[in-house]
Order: structure tokens, then C-alpha cells, then sequence
């Protein structure tokens, strides 16, 4: 994690930090859950725990499973309170198991057997 954020914020200068923090909040905005949990590390980099969590969970939302796995370490931690976890998981599961269809699983069984990534 602190790989993201060296590779955001180190050696740059602000104005370019500025221009990559705005542009993860903008994917962030449209969905696009890689970006909401790089903004939580952006957010974690510079001590707003409070705020990294509130990404993290609106990411695993979307079914980020490394959002998950932070949102796990930030529990563990005190960050995040067992009923916020709970309710992170339920809605990381909701998100995991609407992506799932029959045509999906077919898909997946195929380009395991001729070892194909998609």
C-alpha cells in the first residue's frame, strides 16, 4: 500500500500530486472502485484514517476485494467498528454475487481450459 502512495506522491511536485488526486476523485466519482481505493491509500499516506475508511468502504461496496482486505486490517486496528465491517461485507458479497451469472462461469471454465485471460 504504501508502494500507491509513493508512486502518487513522492518526488513529484504539487501541482502534479494535485492533477493525480483529482483525477482518481473523478474516476472515483464514476464508479471506477481501483481509483476510490487508491484515494483511501492517498488519504491514509497523508493521516486522514477517517476519510481512507469511508473509501475503502464505498469500494469493497462495488466488490474491491483489497478494499476488504484494508477494511479487515483497519478493523483489526480500531479504525472501523464491527458493525460498519459487517455491513462492508454484506455489501462486498451483494456486489460479488450480482456479477455472477451461468454465461459468466462458462466464460471463466473456457479460458481457464485453453488458458486465455480476459
Amino acid at each position: 500500500m504504501r508502494i500507491i502512495y509513493y508512486q502518487i506522491c513522492i518526488g513529484r511536485d504539487e501541482a502534479d500530486i494535485v492533477k493525480v488526486y483529482n483525477h482518481l476523485k473523478e474516476a472515483a466519482i464514476a464508479g471506477h472502485p481501483i481509483a476510490r481505493h487508491n484515494l483511501g491509500v492517498v488519504e491514509l499516506g497523508v493521516g486522514r484514517e477517517d476519510r481512507a475508511v469511508k473509501h475503502w468502504i464505498i469500494a469493497a461496496n462495488l466488490g474491491y476485494d483489497t478494499s476488504l482486505k484494508k477494511l479487515r486490517e483497519c478493523y483489526a486496528k480500531g479504525f472501523i467498528s464491527k458493525e460498519d465491517f459487517a455491513a462492508a461485507l454484506r455489501a462486498h458479497q451483494a456486489a460479488v454475487d450480482a456479477t455472477k451469472s451461468p454465461k459468466r462461469e462458462e466464460a471463466a471454465g473456457c479460458s481457464r481450459a485453453t488458458n486465455i485471460k480476459f
